[in-house]
C-alpha cells in the first residue's frame, strides 16, 4: 500500500515485523522528501516513527485516545491517519496543519502547538471516561523536554495521587528544541543508564513467588526485598514515587520491545509510565548528527547534503541583532545578564552564553520560572534580558503582572516572534502580547521600525532604570538598512514622523511600517496627502503628538499586526475619549477577533484585508466621509 493510499491507521494490526520495519523506512523516505520542500520540524517526526506505528497498531485511534504532547511530532501520525495526500501543503495556505488539528481528523484528540499540556488533558480525558463508565486507554506521548513545564509535574502529582488509569509514553530523546537542561534531566540520564528495571523486578517477584508461603512475617519481608530493589537499580525512583508503574528504559526504534511493553501496560491498573529511548532526526544524518537544535524544524533543505535553502536577504536576523546589541552592551555592563526558557538557538543567544557563561540561563521549558527569576535578579541590581516569544509570553502572564510589573522591577524583556509567524500557524501568531501586556500598571512597550532603530531601542532598554520594558520584534530578517555605529537611547514615549501630510494620519509601528508608507505613496498619486508616524512606543503613547493630530481633526487610521481588542488602536481611543477628545474621527485597523492560521504572512494578511490597498481604501472612503460630513454641517 502506498502511504498514500492510507485512509485508516487500521492495516497496521496486520502486518507481520518485517513489514512494520519496511513501512517505518518508507515513512522516513516520505519525511524526508516532503520536507525538504515545505520545511517543518523534521528530526522529532524522524524520532517517533516505529514509536507512533507501534502505538496504532496496539491501541484502536480514535476510541483510544493518543495525546501529543507539543503535537510537533505529529507528523507520522498524520501519515497514519489518511493524510500523507495532503504532504505537499503542509504548513502552506490553507494547506495541512503543522500540528494536531481537530477538524482535520478524528485521530487529532488534542491539539497543541506549546509543551507540557498532554498530561493534564489526558487527565481529563480519563476522567470523563470514568465518569461515563467506559474503557477506553488514554495515551498521552511526552517528551522529556516538555516534562520540565511545571503543568506536566503538576499532573504527574495528580495522575499519582488519583491513581488515574492512563500509560503514558515518555519519549526521550534527550533533547527539546534545544539540549535538555536541569535536574530532571540528570534523573532521566541515570534512568537511561539503568538497565531494565522493570525486567529485574519482574523476576525478583517470580523467585520470592517460590518462596513456600510460611507465614505472614516471610511475606512482608519478602515485599520489602522486592520493595528495597526500586533503590538498588533506581536513583530516586522518581515516577514509582509519584504513584507511577514505571517500565524502561525501552528501545523506540525496537518494535519487539516496544510490543512487549505496551502489552505489558494495557494489562496494568492505574498509571504506567514507558520510559521511551528514542533518536530525534533517526534516518537522516543531518538531523541524526544535530547537537544543538538547528534540524528541531526546519525551512527547506537540500536532501543530499543537508544544507539549508538559505534566505536571500542579507539583512541580520532580529533575533540575532538584539542578541548581539545586548551581548555588546553587556561588555561594559556587568549587570547585564540573559535568560531563555529552552530556546538559546531559537533567541541567538548562544554567542552570549559563550562570551558570558556565568551570565547566561536556560532554563528549560519553564516560562513562569524564567519570568520570575528575571524578577528575583533584578532585586539585586542585575540588569535582566529575558528572552521569550510571544506566544510562550502567554504562558507567564501572572508573573508578568504580579512578579515584574507590581514591583517595578528593572527587567528588559525581549519578545521575539511579535506578530505573525506564518506557517506554525494559530498557536504561535505572535498577537496578543499587547493586548495582555497593555493594561499592566509600570510597563513600557516598544516596537522599532528596522533593525537601526531596534538596536537603539536595545539601548534604550538596558538604560532605563524606572521599571519593566518591553521590546516586541518581529520573526526573520531586517530590512537592510544602515546600522549607526554609535547606540543612542530613544526618549521613552516619543514618536517619529515619517512623512508629513494635511488630509489624514497613519498611526502604525514596527512590520507594518512599509505598508503604510507605500499606501500614503499610493494615495500621494491620487492626490491625497497622509502623514505617516511611527509610533514606536504602544505605552506610553506619545500624548503630545496626539493632541497635536487631533487638533487638526485630520481621520487617523491606526494599524497593527496584533488584535484589536485591547491593543495599540483601542489605546489611541481610550485617550480620545479620557481626555474628552471624542470627536476626533478615528478608525482601527489590525487582527480581527479570529485565531489566524497557518500559511504565508502576506497570504494571512492579505485574507484578513491588512496591505496597502486596503489601507488605500480604507483612507480614500473615510476622507471621503469626513467630507460629507462637514457639507452637511
Amino acid at each position: 500500500m502506498e502511504l498514500t493510499e492510507i485512509s485508516s491507521p487500521s492495516f497496521i494490526k496486520k502486518l507481520e515485523k518485517e513489514q512494520m520495519a519496511g513501512l517505518a523506512e518508507e515513512i522516513r523516505k516520505f519525511l524526508i522528501e516532503k520536507l525538504s520542500v515545505t520545511g517543518g520540524h523534521i528530526g522529532p517526526n524522524l524520532g517517533v516513527v516505529e514509536l507512533t506505528i507501534a502505538l496504532h497498531r496496539h491501541f484502536d485511534s480514535p476510541t483510544d485516545k493518543i495525546i501529543w504532547d507539543v503535537g510537533h511530532q505529529a507528523y507520522v501520525h498524520k501519515i497514519l491517519t489518511g493524510r500523507a495526500v495532503d504532504f505537499d501543503s503542509l504548513r502552506q495556505y490553507k494547506g495541512l496543519c503543522g500540528f494536531p488539528k481537530r477538524i482535520e481528523s478524528d485521530h487529532d484528540v488534542w491539539e497543541t502547538g506549546h509543551s507540557s499540556t498532554s498530561l493534564s488533558a489526558a487527565m481529563g480525558m480519563a476522567a470523563a471516561r470514568d465518569i461515563k463508565g467506559d474503557s477506553n486507554y488514554v495515551i498521552p506521548v511526552i517528551g522529556d523536554g516538555a516534562l520540565t513545564g511545571g503543568m506536566a509535574l503538576e499532573a504527574l502529582n495528580h495522575i499519582g495521587h488519583a491513581k488515574t488509569n492512563m500509560i503514558v509514553i515518555l519519549n526521550d530523546n534527550e533533547m527539546s528544541i534545544a539540549p535538555n537542561v536541569g535536574a530532571l534531566h540528570a534523573v532521566l540520564g541515570k534512568l537511561r543508564t539503568a538497565g531494565k528495571y522493570n525486567s529485574a523486578k519482574d523476576e525478583l517477584e517470580y523467585i520470592l513467588k517460590k518462596i513456600p508461603a510460611v507465614g505472614g512475617k516471610l511475606a512482608t519481608a519478602a515485599e520489602r526485598v522486592k520493595d528495597s530493589l526500586k533503590y538498588l537499580l533506581v536513583s530516586g525512583v522518581f515516577f514509582e514515587e509519584l504513584g507511577f508503574t514505571y517500565l524502561g528504559p525501552i528501545d523506540g526504534h525496537d518494535f519487539n520491545d516496544l510490543e512487549r511493553n505496551i502489552q505489558y501496560a494495557k494489562k496494568m491498573d492505574g498509571p504506567v509510565l514507558l520510559h521511551v529511548i528514542t533518536k530525534k532526526g533517526k534516518g537522516y544524518s543531518p538531523a541524526e548528527d544535530d547537537k544543538i537544535g538547528t534540524w528541531h524544524g526546519t525551512g527547506p533543505y537540500k536532501i543530499e547534503t543537508g544544507d539549508f535553502v538559505k534566505s536571500s536577504s542579507v539583512a541580520p536576523s532580529w533575533s540575532g541583532l538584539v542578541a548581539g546589541t545586548v551581548q555588546k552592551i553587556a561588555r561594559e555592563d556587568r549587570r547585564i545578564v540573559a535568560i531563555t526558557p529552552a530556546m538559546p538557538v531559537g533567541s541567538k543567544l548562544e554567542s552570549f552564553a559563550a562570551e558570558f557563561p556565568d551570565r547566561f540561563f536556560d532554563v528549560g521549558i519553564a516560562e513562569q520560572h524564567a519570568t520570575t527569576m528575571a524578577a528575583g535578579l533584578a532585586t539585586q541590581g542585575m540588569k535582566p534580558f529575558l528572552a521569550i516569544y510571544s506566544t510562550f509570553m502567554q504562558r507567564a502572564y501572572d508573573q508578568m503582572l504580579h512578579d515584574i510589573s507590581r514591583q517595578n522591577l528593572n527587567v528588559f524583556i525581549g519578545i521575539d516572534r511579535a506578530g505573525l509567524v506564518g506557517a506554525d500557524g494559530e498557536t504561535h501568531q505572535g498577537v496578543f502580547d499587547i493586548a495582555f501586556l497593555r493594561h499592566m500598571p509600570n510597563l513600557v512597550i516598544m516596537m522599532p521600525k528596522d533593525e537601526n532603530e531596534g538596536q537603539h531601542m536595545v539601548k534604550t532598554a538596558l538604560d532605563y532604570d524606572e521599571g519593566p520594558i518591553v521590546m516586541r520584534y518581529p520573526r526573520g530578517n531586517g530590512l537592510g538598512v544602515t546600522m549607526d555605529e554609535t547606540l543612542r537611547p530613544i526618549p521613552i514615549g516619543s514618536w517619529e514622523v515619517l512623512r508629513e501630510g494635511h488630509d489624514g494620519v497613519i498611526l502604525t509601528f514596527g512590520t507594518t511600517i512599509p505598508m503604510a508608507l507605500e499606501a500614503a505613496n499610493i494615495l500621494f498619486t491620487k492626490g491625497i496627502h497622509v502623514k505617516v508616524i511611527n509610533a514606536r512606543f504602544i505605552k506610553p503613547l506619545d500624548t503630545a503628538m496626539l493632541d497635536m493630530i487631533f487638533a487638526t481633526g485630520m481621520p487617523v487610521i491606526t494599524v497593527e499586526e496584533a488584535v484589536l481588542a485591547g491593543g495599540f488602536g483601542s489605546a489611541v481611543l481610550e485617550y480620545a475619549h479620557d481626555t474628552l477628545q471624542t470627536i476626533v474621527p478615528i478608525r482601527r485597523m489590525g487582527i480581527p477577533d479570529q485565531f489566524i492560521e497557518h500559511g504565508n504572512v502576506d497570504e494571512l494578511l492579505a485574507e484578513i484585508g491588512m496591505t496597502a490597498g486596503h489601507l488605500v481604501e480604507n483612507m480614500e472612503s473615510f476622507i471621503k466621509m469626513q467630507e460629507v460630513e462637514r457639507e452637511q454641517v
